[in-house]
């Protein structure tokens, strides 16, 4: 299986990540990526960047060195009602990709099974996400089996996130329960790194091994193919109709 694209990737803006937007795109181009996607947190994370770090992503050309480049953000989760913490941004620039998250070093007032299934059902309606981040923290466990449909509805990728399996403790069987209701409701998921040094960009083995084991269809990969990537892209993104090319 070869994945052509990594869309969760972090850059010093970040302050817990170590590399900058230029050498991520760089080792990129020299592991064969087709693309990928500048992901820093949004405001509600310690040591945030600012407002006017997302206005002028859009001087990052589309494409460099041959390496398309999503201009993107990772959001935080904050309620049940599924609020993110990036309105007046999303208002101020059009992300071409956002993730949501819930993390637990930044606020959100998620505090039960119950309402972080609320609020992923929430999320699953916001127009403004593409991706389910790394949704598989045993501190919000969520009701998979009604929820995975949702996202799937919707269109919403499931992530499955490279770095869950080494630094999310408990997270593992929490992925793999994911990716087989994945699986058996055809929603589709996309596989990244969450890189936070420019080395870990396009590492996927550990998700890889996990899909394997459960004959995980490749199709259901999105970005296990450029046709299919694009078709994502040009479907429920501006990527391709961006004047900032």
């Amino acid at each position: 299986m070869k994945i052509i694209a990594d869309t969760h990737c972090h850059t010093v803006a970040s302050s817990h990540a170590y590399s900058t937007v230029m050498e991520n795109i760089l080792e990129a181009k020299s592991k064969g990526l087709y693309a990928i996607a500048i992901t820093d947190h949004a405001r509600t994370m310690p040591s945030p960047p600012g407002t006017w770090y997302f206005e002028n992503l859009r001087i990052i050309p589309h494409e460099v060195y041959g390496v398309k480049v999503l201009r993107g953000v990772e959001a935080n989760v904050l309620n049940s009602k599924g609020d993110i913490d990036l309105p007046d941004l999303n208002e101020k620039f059009n992300f071409d990709w956002v993730i949501a998250s819930i993390h637990d070093v930044a606020f959100n007032e998620i505090s039960s099974f119950s309402s972080c299934t609320e609020a992923w059902i929430n999320i699953a309606k916001n127009p403004v996400v593409n991706v389910i981040g790394h949704s598989g923290l045993p501190q919000f466990t969520y009701d998979y089996e009604n929820v995975i449909p949702e996202f799937a509805k919707n269109h919403k990728l499931v992530e499955i996130n490279n770095s869950s399996f080494s630094i999310r403790k408990g997270s593992n069987e929490n992925c793999k329960k994911i990716a087989e209701i994945c699986k058996k409701c055809r929603a589709k998921i996309i596989i990244n790194s969450d890189s936070h040094f420019c080395t870990q960009v396009g590492r996927f083995e550990k998700a890889i091994e996990m899909l394997k084991e459960i004959n995980f269809p490749e199709e259901l990969i999105v970005n296990s193919s450029v046709e299919r990537f694009e078709a994502y892209l040009k479907s429920h993104t501006s990527f391709f109709e961006s004047s900032w090319n």
